[in-house]
């Protein structure tokens, strides 16, 4: 079969002026990138392929800059060099993002053109050969690092994006750090496994991506949300070690870190506890910031219990870089008569009573307007906060609070001892629920220290890693009237609260053998030591609500799988978008994706999702049914 195509190149050399050839007759190959060129190199004959990233006619010499993923080179175009005349002509008809083949001899820059920005700002090339290999239309865009330019209009153009050298290099830096997890945990004895996509659906806490089955009518597969059942099949199956850069999908809502579909490093061993499994990946971890950013990272990490992190930082992945940290004043106010304090305070059915807690800033209470103080109870009102209470102290020593009222003579001095208040000082106290009280003042906590600038910058290359250990096991929904897993069904609680766990006991009380890594108040990786006993997985869905049929129908595999003989076993899987994303000091995580996807779940280039033929859906035994439009 012959898969030769009669596309043509526009050429000019020495010999010919100007002409078009096929394809096959011609050679495109380059000796060297356009990011190695130096002195070392000067009055070699070397050839180049890249994209025109500037032009510059300066009349008898035309100058382009010739882009690749490794770097810019300058082309200098001189009929005056032997052959290059025809080169010279052809260079007038060069135009942003042209595809080049070059031949030429590399020479100095004349002096005081040296451009030191550069790795090849030493030389030029003086061309005497040109080919365009192709012509491009004028992009929406410059192809440069600092363009302003809708993210909408980039992501349409992802391809184009894509030559932008920030996001070449991200993307670089991205498989650097894939490489080097391979070769550390290949060194530990691991084994990278590959696990189905297409798979059952297994509830984990976000709704699945179903694909029907064409063979098996009404029968649907389920994208991974993560290879949880699979892993621990595999420690079964006597893997002992296993690992994997694992694609996983998640039908939930989008954040500026979160995407419908994304990698994790997904880890699992046997016969290992945390004790023994953290320093194989903080020695990983260390690996990854000494090579790619020749940053030492000291080990062992710090350990922190969940307990303690919500307490001081409202957070179970807190940034322990800066202090702001929340204080309790329940005690306080246990008596207090004022209805917000006293009502957050009563237990509720259960025997559980909410808490009064407090942020106090000290020394900026003037630089706060009454505008600033309403933004930001809006801005804990969308973490569940019924409102803010804010106090000033006065440079009288006052006071000064809508509240100020309510508060005994007993509370004012107990407050001011409490949080060492002297003029200047600005409180903001939330009342409330556990949960919407360490939510509203962890998001109130990360956003006064941007507004006061004592979180440190990605350029001060400030890294502070943290586990979070002792998560609690289980979780009450009071609309629900039930416990729910915190992680997942398959967590083991930690040893001492086994028999409480078994027997029903101080449910609320219970914590798991679960842990998360935290860096700079981002959760970087997350795990536990898994339930091994058929029994206890038993139970465990029996107090989750799951009949045993229910939980046969969605587990039976696994289920029967655990009676053969199962190893202790667990582990843990690092988000490699969100590392790849600190590692590179970036904000979003699609800046380090090829292709992402918007807040929406679309793709703006390929448009997607998008619907398909009614031949399709009828081969799958599919009905579409769109909902219906609101009248107006």
């Amino acid at each position: 079969m012959d898969f030769s195509f009669d596309y043509t190149v526009i050429v000019a050399s020495a010999s010919v002026n100007r002409y078009s050839v096929p394809m096959s007759q011609q050679r495109t190959n380059r000796t060297h990138t356009c990011g190695e060129l130096g002195v070392n190199h000067l009055n070699q004959e070397v050839t180049l392929c890249g994209w025109v990233a500037k032009r510059r006619d300066h009349g008898g010499l035309i100058f382009i800059d010739l882009r690749d993923r490794y770097g810019l080179t300058q082309i200098v175009f001189d009929p005056a060099v032997a052959g290059g005349a025809a080169a010279h002509e052809l260079a007038g008809k060069l135009r942003s993002e042209y595809v080049l083949w070059c031949k030429g001899k590399v020479r100095s820059r004349p002096e005081g053109m040296v451009n030191s920005k550069l790795v090849t700002g030493t030389i030029e090339v003086a061309c005497h050969d040109l080919k365009i290999l192709s012509e491009a239309k004028t992009p929406p865009f410059p192809i440069e690092d600092e363009v302003d330019v809708a993210e909408q209009v980039r992501l349409e153009y992802r391809y184009l994006d894509l030559r932008r050298p920030y996001l070449q290099k991200n993307l670089i830096t991205r498989h650097k750090m894939l490489q080097i997890v391979r070769q550390h945990l290949d060194e530990h004895q691991f084994i990278e496994v590959e696990t189905p996509i297409l798979y059952k659906s297994t509830p984990e806490g976000a709704r699945d991506f179903i694909v029907p089955s064409r063979l098996n009518p009404g029968e649907f597969y389920a994208l991974p949300q993560s290879p949880q059942t699979l892993k621990q099949l595999l420690m079964i199956s006597g893997m002992d070690r296993y690992f994997q850069i694992a694609r996983c999908f998640r039908d939930e809502d989008l954040r500026a870190d979160r995407q419908p579909e994304f990698s994790q490093i997904d880890i699992e061993t046997s016969f290992l506890d945390e004790e023994a499994l953290f320093p194989i990946l903080e020695e990983m971890i260390q690996k990854l910031w000494k090579k790619l950013l020749n940053v030492d990272i000291p080990r062992p990490f710090p350990r922190m219990a969940y307990r303690e992190a919500m307490d001081r930082f409202g957070s179970d992945k807190p940034d322990v870089r800066f202090g702001l940290e929340l204080q309790d004043l329940s005690s306080i106010f246990a008596k207090s008569e004022f209805k917000v304090f006293s009502t957050a305070l009563a237990p509720n059915a259960r025997g559980i009573s909410g808490s009064v807690r407090a942020l106090v800033v000290h020394e900026k209470a003037e630089s706060f307007s009454r505008k600033d103080l309403d933004d930001l109870t809006k801005h804990v009102s969308a973490f569940g906060a019924k409102g803010l209470l804010w106090i000033k102290i006065t440079p009288e020593g006052e006071m000064q609070s809508p509240a100020a009222k309510f508060f005994s003579v007993e509370e004012k001095q107990a407050l001011t001892e409490r949080l060492a208040l002297k003029p200047g000082s600005l409180v903001f106290i939330v009342a409330d629920k556990n949960k919407v009280v360490y939510d509203a003042l962890g998001a109130l906590r990360l956003e006064l220290g941007h507004r006061l600038g004592i979180i440190p910058k990605p350029e001060d290359k400030n890294f502070a890693f943290l586990w979070v250990v002792n998560f609690p096991l289980l979780e009450f929904d009071d609309k629900e009237g039930r416990y729910f897993a915190c992680h997942h069904p398959f967590t083991s609680p930690r040893p001492e609260f086994f028999e409480d766990f078994i027997h029903g006991r101080n449910m609320d009380a219970l914590e798991a053998s679960a842990y998360d890594m935290v860096l700079n108040g981002v959760e970087v990786g997350g795990g536990s030591l898994r339930i091994y006993r058929s029994d206890v997985q038993a139970a465990m869905f029996k107090l989750l609500g799951l009949s045993p049929e229910e939980a046969k129908e969605k587990f039976g595999f696994f289920i029967d799988a655990l009676q053969y003989g199962t190893p202790p076993h667990g582990g843990l899987a690092f988000g490699v978008d969100r590392l790849a994303a600190l590692i590179c000091g970036v904000g979003p995580i699609r800046d380090v994706m090829a292709f992402p996807k918007t807040q929406k779940g679309t793709d703006l280039m390929a448009g997607t999702p998008s619907e398909v033929t009614r031949d399709q859906l009828q081969e799958l035994n599919v009905m579409v049914v769109k909902p219906q439009k609101k009248e107006a």
